[in-house]
Order: C-alpha cells, then structure tokens, then sequence
C-alpha cells in the first residue's frame, strides 16, 4: 500500500477549558513510524508551525481551521491520535471518511461511534500501530 500524502490528526486541547495543550510528542512518534513505512509520503502535521495556535485572533484561528481541513481532503490517508476525546479530530475523521480518505486511528475508545463507523482500522496504542506497519511492510515484499 503507497500513500502520497498522510495527514496526522490527533488531540491538542482535547477538553481543555483554558488555552493549555496536551502534550504533542505523539506526532513525533508518529510522523518517525511513517516515515519509515512510507518514507515517499508527504506528512502533513497541523501543529507544525501553529504552535502558539491557542493564541490566535478569530481571523487568523478560522483560517487555519479550514486551511488545515483542506489538508485533510487531500490527503490519502488520516492517521487519528485520540487517547481521549478531541473536538477537532473528529471532524477531520468525518471529513475524511465522508470523502472516501482512509482513517486509522488510534484510540483505546473502541465502543466510540465516530470511531467504530468512521474508522478503517483502529489501533489500541502507538505500538499496535508501529507493529502493523512492519508487518504490513513485510507482507509488500514477499
């Protein structure tokens, strides 16, 4: 399986009701995992660049919202982090299955909706994850 273009997804303020973040290090993680299964894909990481996001005017939070869901409907692939809920993955996860991109998510919240009718594949954790990929990969070549 080939992908051009894989759009990471996963909390940042989850619930949070001040502008707090949680911790980003998953996307490293993840973008590390991808780039070995998939080292000519394009990963497209929102938090890249917009790190200081919470701090945004309205003008410029709303442009990055819908340029980043732009992101999303071009991509071949969604790969969603959600240890707990979060808002904004969610609809990156509806608009990606509404558009027929393949979403993966990882999430022990397997009784969730969203993520059992809009999931292709779901993983418990960052490590199932990582292991299908090297499997996967194993079974490309043989």
């Amino acid at each position: 399986m080939s992908f051009r273009k894989i759009f990471i997804s996963g909390v940042i303020q989850g619930s949070s009701r001040d502008k707090g973040i949680h911790s980003q290090e998953y996307r490293v993680q993840l973008r590390e995992i991808l780039k070995r299964a998939y080292p000519q894909a394009e990963i497209c990481d929102p938090f890249d660049g917009h790190e200081n996001s919470v701090d945004y005017d309205d003008e410029t939070g709303r442009r990055t919202f819908y340029g980043h869901l732009e992101h999303v409907r071009s991509s071949d692939l969604l790969i969603a982090y959600l240890p707990h809920a979060s808002l904004g993955t969610a609809i990156e996860i509806w608009e990606s299955h509404k558009n027929k991109i393949p979403v993966w998510t990882i999430s022990p919240m397997k009784t969730n909706w969203v993520i059992r009718f809009c999931s292709d594949r779901v993983f418990e954790d960052i490590e199932a994850f990582s292991e299908y990929l090297k499997n996967e990969s194993i079974e490309e070549i043989q």
